[in-house]
């Protein structure tokens, strides 16, 4: 059935009459009497983004790397899908602790000023400031994420990007305020979280104290992978993240990409038989500048997405096109979030896709599904099916029809 526009719907009731019943009329109607002249509004898709920087001593080149691309990776966060884009970055490090046996002696360190912390943007001088993220309308946002990703050289070698971003987002960091030492006002309800993992080493998280796998000085072999069964699981991770929510109740969308160790030419992550000469580390697969391969690393970005379209390799000699495919996943939510909407029955998406074809998506059709809003929340569509969104969308408009 086709849905028509409101004069053609106000029409067929006058000429109908009696005879004819208008929805509007129907027991538990919501449906307006008149047409409204105020359409539905899109809000603007609200992304906080959380970079995870590896800030051990073998990072130094990659933190540049992604410092130079950042400008195209803003453009593209700015201008992406056809729906204003509101975002905010942070950064945290992956050093959380650092358990080694070196030279007989066993240490536990923990990292009390990282340990899913955002840090402190610098000023131009390089000195900490009070600002812990960057909104996206900042006029200098670019050259602040710049010096914000090149976190130093000076972190755990043990990288725990996973038990990072469980500190950094629950409580109590995620609820204390940043005047002392929390992240509190980093994520927004109504937002989506978008984490960027970038390291060149395979993921050693536990959420036990001290850790349970210990470093040692025989740098050839890979512990965290080895002994992976000890470390708190992939699954377990996936399922706290999944589990989010913002303070309203609402569940909270959550996205994963890695740049990370992992073959250059498919994605894979496994270690070769060969260690380097001098056998300082153990070699990746086809990524012969990470430090071992991220199993655990790419079990993670499959959770999210089994296609990997979310996993690129850290040994790439640039990340430019890396950077703008995640900026492209940070763009593409499959929910919009609505307002003026008085019934999901009259509302028609249309979905301008690249080159000036149209799709027009309805709730009747099937290829919507309408979330009604809550308390402290607006209400939100959904794309299913073929009107599912893509990232080179040119807009989304939505419209109401009504009866009388």
């Amino acid at each position: 059935m086709k849905l028509r526009t409101c004069a053609h719907l106000l029409l067929l009731s006058t000429l109908c009459g009696a005879a004819c019943r208008s929805p509007v009329d129907e027991p538990g109607s919501t449906l307006p009497g008149k047409c409204e002249g105020e359409s539905p509004v899109v809000a603007p898709q609200k992304t906080d983004i959380l970079f995870v920087i590896d800030n051990s001593s073998s990072m130094e080149d990659e933190q540049e790397g992604i410092a130079q691309e950042l400008p195209a990776f803003v453009e593209a966060l700015k201008t992406g899908s056809g729906v204003v884009q509101d975002f905010r970055v942070g950064v945290i490090t992956t050093s959380v602790y650092l358990r080694s046996f070196v030279q007989g002696r066993e240490q536990f360190r923990e990292y009390a000023d990282q340990g899913g912390r955002l840090q402190p943007v610098p000023d131009a001088a390089g000195q900490a400031t009070d600002e812990r993220f960057i909104e996206g309308s900042d006029q200098f946002l670019v050259e602040k994420f710049r010096r914000l990703v090149e976190q130093g050289i000076d972190g755990s070698g043990q990288e725990t990007p996973f038990e990072a971003v469980r500190l950094a987002v629950t409580e109590p960091l995620a609820t204390t305020a940043i005047s002392e030492g929390g992240n509190a006002g980093f994520l927004r309800d109504g937002a989506r979280l978008l984490v960027v993992v970038v390291t060149d080493e395979e993921d050693c998280s536990s959420m036990e104290r001290p850790a349970p796998v210990t470093l040692t000085d025989d740098t050839s072999v890979d512990l965290c992978s080895e002994q992976a069964d000890r470390l708190t699981s992939v699954d377990e991770y996936f399922s706290i993240f999944q589990g989010l929510h913002d303070s309203t109740g609402a569940s909270r969308e959550v996205l994963w990409a890695t740049i990370g160790p992992v073959a250059l030419t498919d994605k894979r992550a496994g270690p070769v038989q060969d260690v380097t000469p001098d056998r300082t580390y153990v070699r990746n697969v086809d990524c012969p500048t990470s430090y071992g391969p991220g199993i655990r690393q790419r079990a993670m970005t499959e959770k999210f997405d089994e296609s990997f379209n979310n996993l690129d390799s850290i040994c790439k000699s640039g990340y430019r096109d890396t950077l703008l495919n995640i900026a492209a996943l940070a763009t593409v939510a499959q929910s919009i979030e609505v307002v003026n909407l008085p019934d999901p029955r009259l509302a028609t998406v249309e979905v301008t896709r690249a080159g000036g074809e149209v799709e027009r998506c309805s709730v009747a059709a099937g290829d919507l599904r309408y979330e009604p809003s809550g308390e402290g929340r607006s209400a939100r569509l959904y794309f299913l099916g073929s009107c599912l969104r893509r990232a080179d969308d040119e807009k989304v408009e939505v419209k109401v029809l009504c009866a009388g």
